[in-house]
């Protein structure tokens, strides 16, 4: 449908160009960059439609008047009207200039185009090149502490950082994803002060106690809440010493005392280890791992430099700061806002090793455009960070982006970490599995789908990676694991059984040795509502991608399978395909079935639903 989009756009404003003409003013060329090519309401109105509004103060008449005005230039002119035919039937309804396209030739694109394109179907535009192509994009995603293990927060990350690639690529850009690990810090060496307190006397490891490394440090971590907060209701079980301890630990491991540094080592490879299985488990993979203990002191030099050419200035109290009220406003005092970039003695802040890491990335990839996956709570702190860069010059700072998204719950209320009332991601992906695993069971579909437990696994993670990119990645959300396991309604698992149904369909239209049709000989032939909804929704595969590429919005790419999916079926119950009597009419619909399965199984794979042939 891309296709059809641009030369219907470019046939308008040919004939805006010669009204211009006509009436004798000038069209600003902004405007039609404003043009858009939308969907009318009612499928009798036509199926793609230009308003007019934006043109009114030009030409000084009403919006419907401009839309009758185009469509008589068009008619009347005959180059003009060549290329309308091409295209359908082009009438003024209202404000808008709609066109009613020839269903059978655009069919006959449609098809076409996905039969040629194959796995590329979605990538390129309507010049034969990749949406994106010569986009660099590198993509920061995850960023664990390597205190605990990953939790249901970091699994709405991962799965918005690892769409988000996925689109893009899909998009034509390069993609390179990177994971900063957060593997320092005073919460590090609380978990280290729990395990010398209550485990290394025992010689405790994560095998002896049969544990994932990550859940092991994690339960170290609670284990010094509790201590240093004592038991509830008794506060003389307390010990707030230990806080001073814990930031002793740390003093020591910047000074690199050797036994500090060989505890930190140890665990920071049982977590490490933990969470890269859950990375494989979840489909998450990265070009590149950053780790903070080696880049926190990066950024000193850059600041240090913009010291000296006025960038930055230096306070009263010897600290080096910015003036950021350009980027972020005025304070709350209604003064300048300034932020502090090495402190008075001067060490380096959190935001300077941002700037540093930023740097050397850009050395080690040379990037045109760079994605943060942050949760919205740093909203303020990437307004600095890129301003910052600004700042000091770096032109590749115009193209940071910070993906904001918003957080996540389950039913029962908010997340603590050092409580202990994480959800942690691996035992989250367990119950799902195991619940599919029931449902498998009770509805007697062991033997059919084949391996039982890994369709579960699938299921589960299809199940909850769809209920977390469905949504807007700005919106705060509640995940429920028992809607998001349903196999009716816009869940993972319904989008698995409908690509299942439809792989079910070809294969027993293979045993029966009915073939598909060309989709040339097919075009001619699907001519119901029904077949035409399909086939338009599958035209506009492209464009989703494109929009989601540009917006590094997954919920637009999870919104179009669920609308392809629902269409699909619609389709099936009024329109028999192996069921019907006229033999050309079902290989003619098992085209569009087997078109379908290929775009809706390339589009599952964006938002890491995994595709079931059997379910």
């Amino acid at each position: 449908m891309a296709d059809v989009k641009v030369e219907f756009k470019n046939l308008v404003v040919a004939a805006l160009d010669a009204l211009k003409t006509e009436k004798n003013v000038e069209i600003d060329e902004q405007l039609y960059a404003k043009i858009a090519v939308e969907t009318p309401p009612n499928p009798e109105m036509g199926d793609l439609g230009i308003p007019q509004f934006v043109f009114a103060k030009t030409f000084r008449i009403a919006p419907p008047m401009i839309s009758k005005e185009v469509v008589r230039i068009i008619t009347e002119n005959g180059e003009l009207a060549e290329r309308a035919k091409s295209i359908g039937e082009i009438v003024a309804v209202g404000p808008y200039v709609n066109a009613r396209l020839d269903k059978s030739s655009a069919a006959r694109a449609i098809l076409s185009k996905i039969e040629a394109e194959g796995e590329k179907y979605g990538t390129l535009g309507p010049d034969g090149k990749p949406f994106l192509d010569g986009r660099r994009v590198m993509i920061e995603f995850s960023s664990p502490n390597t205190n605990k293990p990953l939790h249901l927060g970091h699994l709405r990350n991962d799965a918005l950082g690892e769409s988000v690639s996925r689109i893009l690529k899909k998009a034509g850009a390069e993609v390179y994803k990177v994971d900063l690990i957060n593997n320092r810090g005073i919460h590090i060496c609380k978990s280290m002060l729990a395990y010398k307190l209550f485990h290394e006397k025992r010689g405790d490891t994560p095998e002896s106690l049969g544990m994932k490394g990550d859940h092991f440090v994690g339960q170290c971590y609670v284990e010094f809440d509790k201590y240093l907060k004592g038991e509830k209701g008794k506060p003389e079980t307390a010990h707030p010493e230990a806080q001073e301890m814990a930031e002793e630990m740390l003093r020591k491991w910047e000074a690199g005392d050797e036994e500090t540094r060989k505890l930190w080592e140890m665990m920071n490879k049982w977590t490490f280890d933990g969470v890269k299985v859950t990375y494989d488990r979840t489909g998450v993979t990265f070009d590149k791992f950053y780790f903070e203990s080696e880049t926190y002191l990066k950024g000193k030099d850059e600041i240090l430099k913009g010291l000296e050419k006025g960038v930055f200035f230096k306070a009263d109290d010897g600290s080096v700061r910015v003036d950021v009220t350009e980027a972020v406003g005025k304070g709350k005092d209604g003064e300048d806002h300034e932020k502090v970039l090495l402190r008075k003695d001067g060490t380096s802040v959190y935001i300077t090793q941002d700037i540093g890491t930023a740097i050397s990335r850009h050395t080690d990839w040379d990037f045109n455009q760079m994605v943060y996956v942050v949760a919205s709570e740093q909203i303020f702190h990437f307004k600095v960070l890129f301003y910052i860069l600004k700042k000091l010059g770096f032109s590749w700072a115009e193209k940071l982006h910070h993906l904001s998204y918003g957080l996540v719950n389950l039913p029962n209320g908010r997340m603590k970490s050092r409580e202990g009332t994480v959800v942690d991601a691996d035992d989250l992906i367990d119950s799902l599995r195991d619940d599919a695993l029931k449902a498998i069971k009770e509805r007697g579909r062991e033997d059919d789908v084949g391996d039982a437990a890994a369709v579960a696994e699938k299921v589960a993670l299809a199940a909850l990676h769809y209920y977390l990119l469905q949504v807007s990645p700005i919106k705060d959300m509640i995940f429920n694991p028992e809607e998001s396991l349903s196999f009716n309604g816009n869940t993972g698992p319904y989008l698995q059984y409908m690509g299942a149904r439809i792989a079910s369909i070809l294969r027993k239209a293979e045993e029966a040795g009915v073939k598909a049709m060309s989709p040339s000989e097919a075009a001619a032939l699907l001519s119901s509502a029904e077949e035409w909804e399909l086939l338009r929704k599958l035209g506009d595969y492209g464009d989703v991608v494109a929009k989601a590429a540009e917006n590094f919005d997954s919920s637009v790419i999870a919104n179009y399978i669920y609308d392809v999916a629902k269409l699909f079926s619609k389709f099936y119950q009024e329109c028999p395909i192996l069921g019907s009597d006229d033999e050309n009419l079902k290989r003619a619909r098992l085209t569009l079935a087997s078109a379908t399965l290929r775009v809706l199984k390339e589009a599952m794979g964006l938002v890491l639903v995994p595709y079931l042939d059997r379910m």
